[in-house]
């Protein structure tokens, strides 16, 4: 049997009930250290507090498939940081079992999709969720653009989540075949920013502006997490600290959203114009 469960935001405790138990009942245990990571823990940290080996799985491990050798036999789970369907790799591990006739089970938990709901901006009114990745020399997408522009032009917020590299390698190390990965890098917000406001200048679609509104996120669900609302100028001048990041752009804030929104602002001059925001 194969068991995702998903381990939330911020550490070991943040684990349900239900996935403890799963945890506790068996054989193998995984922590899949790709897609995100726990803020405030590590694997020997959860290995302590579940009384369980926990054993990291990479890129590889994950993507390969490799994480579900023994649960034909064995009862294995992967321990996902937020909820365990935050990534397509995870679905794609559900349809592997399913081709294995390995049984599977999900067991659900926060993640950052539901989790910026406390910034003050109701989720129904949020539109597509964007993914902002770390530019090269010689890539730099930005087909993302095209969404946010329909989100701002229909007046809903967009969550972008930003890049994460773990266990990367270099162009030349990947060529050559050595097993040499980078230092793990996270994207911050001042980066996510910059970008956005690169393509602005490129693309010239007025997706955003200087009057822009933006809510920086960054490790939410733990003790430390910190929001933080304005303008471009404004969220550039802020240290928003460790890993992770996250950045809103909003869209029409509603008068009910607005008072809520108003306890992260950097000034209340800048917010009192959220309530109506066209391009």
């Amino acid at each position: 049997m194969f068991t995702l469960v998903g381990v939330g935001l911020g550490d070991e405790k943040d684990i349900t009930v239900k996935g403890l138990e799963a945890v506790k009942a068996a054989d193998v245990v995984f922590l899949e250290a790709y897609t995100s990571y726990l803020i405030n823990s590590s694997a020997d940290k959860l290995t302590e507090y579940y009384g369980k080996p926990v054993t990291i799985a990479d890129r590889d491990a994950v993507e390969s498939g490799s994480v579900l050798d023994d649960a034909k036999d064995k009862s294995v789970v992967l321990l996902v940081v937020g909820d365990v369907f935050g990534a397509t790799t995870h679905s794609d591990l559900i349809v592997r079992c399913h081709e294995a006739s390995i049984k599977s089970v999900v067991i659900h938990n926060a993640s950052i999709i539901n989790a910026v709901g406390c910034c003050g901006l109701q989720l129904y009114r949020f539109g597509q969720v964007l993914s902002l990745c770390f530019w090269t020399e010689t890539w730099r997408p930005d087909s993302y653009y095209d969404r946010l522009l329909t989100n701002r032009k229909t007046g809903v917020h967009t969550l972008l989540l930003l890049d994460i590299k773990v266990k990367e390698q270099s162009d030349e190390n990947l060529a050559r075949g050595r097993k040499i990965y980078e230092p793990p890098r996270y994207m911050s917000i001042a980066q996510a920013i910059d970008q956005l406001q690169q393509v602005e200048e490129t693309r010239k679609g007025g997706a955003i502006n200087d009057d822009t509104v933006y809510i920086g996120m960054a490790r939410i669900g733990s003790a430390t997490q910190q929001v933080v609302a304005g303008t471009r100028k404004e969220l550039e001048a802020i240290d928003f600290g460790e890993p992770l990041h996250s950045l809103i752009v909003a869209g029409d804030i509603h008068e009910c959203e607005a008072e809520h929104v108003r306890l992260f602002a950097i000034n209340n001059d800048s917010i009192k114009t959220l309530s109506l925001i066209h391009i």
